[in-house]
């Protein structure tokens, strides 16, 4: 699968997750998708990311979560959206598998990356 075929991918199951969240109660807002390569390994540099990370490749996007009007801020009040978004596909990651937990992302792997 070429990249831009794994991004549309990506894009149809992000849209599937915010109208699996809104289904069940949950609201959303968009955190950051796109990364620029020079702003990664900024944050690569302060320890807030990875170099390599999937959203220079627009292969990741963070979202918000909300529970009634309330935003959510610890990784595991995102565990229902992580577990939903790994059975759409068996390349979806969810960042509070990470060991560094970082709730908020959804991403498609890419090149060993996940």
């Amino acid at each position: 699968m070429t990249l831009g075929e794994k991004q549309r991918r990506f894009a149809e199951l992000v849209g599937r997750l915010i109208a699996w969240c809104y289904a069940n109660g949950f609201e959303l807002t968009f955190g950051e998708c796109y990364r620029t390569p020079e702003q990664a390994a900024l944050n690569a540099k302060t320890g807030a990311g990875i170099s390599n990370s999937l959203h220079t490749k627009r292969l990741a996007i963070d979202v918000n979560l909300f529970v009634d009007g309330v935003y959510q801020q610890e990784s595991e009040a995102y565990r229902p959206l992580g577990d939903y978004w790994k059975t759409l596909d068996p390349e979806c990651a969810w960042g509070g598998d990470f060991t560094k937990k970082d709730g908020n992302h959804f991403s498609l792997a890419h090149e060993g990356v996940r």
